[in-house]
């Protein structure tokens, strides 16, 4: 058996059309145009600065505008109150890392939660747990976003989630759990990986290990979410062997898998906004 490649490429393509559809409606009817996209940098990060840049390209395409916002941490905090008051910004992200890790969690915690469209805010953690309507941090986003795109049954399914970060596993499982699945959440201090990976019907890998997940931790037909991207001297490589495709119904590829999609959910997220906004102006 060969797994079915879950194509996040072609999802992102058909995401792009229809949020330039939703954009272009939005900019014809709200006044001041195309909503606005900020985006917060500080320091000379080099994966930084290719997130930001790649944000920027994305949104330009669609038609959605960007403010790069690069200045010192005085100037970032001030910038931030004022764009939280701004009708205008409908978004605002903060691209990581930051050269002072103080710095991005001031920030976090000054972003509106109805404009923090990567889901960073404890505001928006809080009303994820809860099963509110939340923003969600884009990567967890783009799990669930594949995994319905290709018409994967979740409810009434055991999901087990390699990792417990705040930005990946922990929102996955929240995800999930609301979609009704039986969830379980591995960590470094699980005594068996390997025996609970085999009970997953959906799995998901969002650890950072270079190939933590082998082909004898998967349960045949199994679904793999590959959330890993790891910079190794021979490429970019996942948290999944490659050749658990041989034993997986279904399996998303690196790089093309959850990587393309997960820009695209900030933007929709940031359209959500701006939409909400233009419907409580009178």
């Amino acid at each position: 058996m060969t797994a079915r490649v879950l194509d996040g490429r072609a999802l992102a393509s058909q995401l792009r059309g229809d949020l330039a559809e939703r954009v272009s409606r939005l900019a014809a009817t709200r006044e001041g145009g195309a909503p606005r996209l900020a985006i917060l940098r500080n320091g000379n990060d080099a994966s930084a600065a290719m997130y930001a840049a790649g944000l920027e390209r994305i949104a330009g395409d669609i038609g959605l505008e960007t403010t790069l916002v690069e200045e010192s941490t005085g100037a970032l905090i001030e910038w931030v109150a004022e764009a939280n008051r701004d009708p205008g910004v409908a978004g605002i992200v903060v691209a990581y890392p930051l050269a002072d890790p103080l710095l991005a969690q001031r920030l976090i915690e000054l972003i509106d939660p109805d404009k923090d469209v990567d889901g960073a805010t404890p505001t928006n953690a809080g009303r994820l747990l809860r099963g509110e309507p939340a923003f969600v941090p884009a990567t967890a986003l783009s799990v669930v976003a594949l995994i319905e795109a290709h018409g994967v049954t979740v409810a009434g399914r055991r999901a087990v989630i390699v990792g417990r970060s705040a930005v990946v596993g922990q929102p996955v499982a929240s995800l999930l759990l609301a979609r009704d699945a039986t969830v379980v959440i591995c960590h470094r201090a699980t005594p068996d990986l390997a025996a609970e990976t085999r009970r997953a019907e959906i799995l998901v890998a969002a650890a950072g290990v270079p190939g933590v997940v082998q082909p004898e931790m998967v349960g045949p037909g199994a679904i793999v979410i590959d959330c890993g991207i790891n910079a190794t001297p021979t490429g970019v490589v996942g948290d999944v062997d490659p050749a658990v495709a041989e034993v997986a119904a279904a399996m998303t590829p690196v790089p093309g898998g959850v990587g393309p999609v997960t820009p695209l959910m900030v933007l929709r997220q940031t359209i959500e906004s701006a939409e909400r906004i233009a419907a409580s102006r009178p």
